[in-house]
């Protein structure tokens, strides 16, 4: 998958790129990710990329030229979603990058910053991102969010795509509590159907956490998946 970023300050992404799974992938060539600075695409000799904006108010909003030029320079893969981050846009959720991972060759994410951008860029946007009801500086930190889901989710990222299965929103509850060695810390101890060696208890174990976990801290999401599976099979 081909990532193109639209960004005034690539240099930002520098780090993210080399490190972890992220940076394995694109080493692996599982996806490429290419920095674009609308900068670069000004006329003028003090590089300008943002003006005051018509009516009056606070602040500076990003001009429609350096972006139209930035994403107008970048080549056209046929499953292609621009992307502006923007506090107004869809709120990034699990089902979002697995369709994003799933349906697109290219996605072209534009940040924004100051005050936003000019409206007519939302003509070349055919979606508006957000990382939450919220405002950040800029839209680079967002952008790196929404690159990081989506790229872990491409096939090859993760070692055991099992594990992509059994985490928190995957199947619309909260994951289930997880322990590793030694049994007891400090007096917390693993609870003993995880010692049990009996897989069906311990699914069942898992499965119950997963529900009193997602009822305490997302009452929110549990009440929808108990919606989603009455209006299935209604086997639950």
């Amino acid at each position: 998958m081909r990532f193109d970023i639209v960004t005034l300050f690539p240099d930002s992404f520098s780090s993210v790129l080399g490190s972890g799974l992220l940076g394995k992938a694109l080493a692996k060539q599982i996806a490429e990710v290419h920095l674009v600075n609308p900068r670069d695409f000004t006329t003028d000799k003090h590089r300008k990329v943002d003006d005051e904006p018509y009516g009056g108010g606070v602040g500076m909003l990003m001009k429609p030229e350096p972006i139209f030029a930035s994403v107008e320079s970048l080549p056209i893969l046929p499953r292609r979603e621009v992307i502006l981050m923007s506090p107004q846009g869809e709120t990034i959720n699990q089902p979002l990058l697995r369709e994003l991972a799933t349906n697109y060759d290219q996605l072209v994410v534009i940040c924004g910053h100051y005050e936003g951008v000019d409206e007519r860029v939302l003509n070349l946007v055919t979606r508006e991102v957000s990382l939450g009801d919220f405002i950040l500086t800029g839209g680079e930190i967002p952008a790196m969010a929404l690159l990081n889901g989506v790229v872990r989710l491409l096939p090859g990222t993760v070692g055991k795509v099992e594990s992509l299965k059994a985490e928190s929103f995957e199947e619309g509850l909260l994951d289930f509590p997880q322990y590793t060695r030694p049994a007891n810390f400090r007096g917390w101890k693993v609870p003993n159907v995880l010692l049990s060696g009996n897989h069906a208890e311990i699914a069942k174990w898992r499965f119950q956490q997963q529900i009193q976990r997602t009822a305490s801290r997302r009452p929110d999401l549990l009440q929808k998946w108990q919606q989603e599976r009455e209006q299935g099979t209604g086997d639950w």
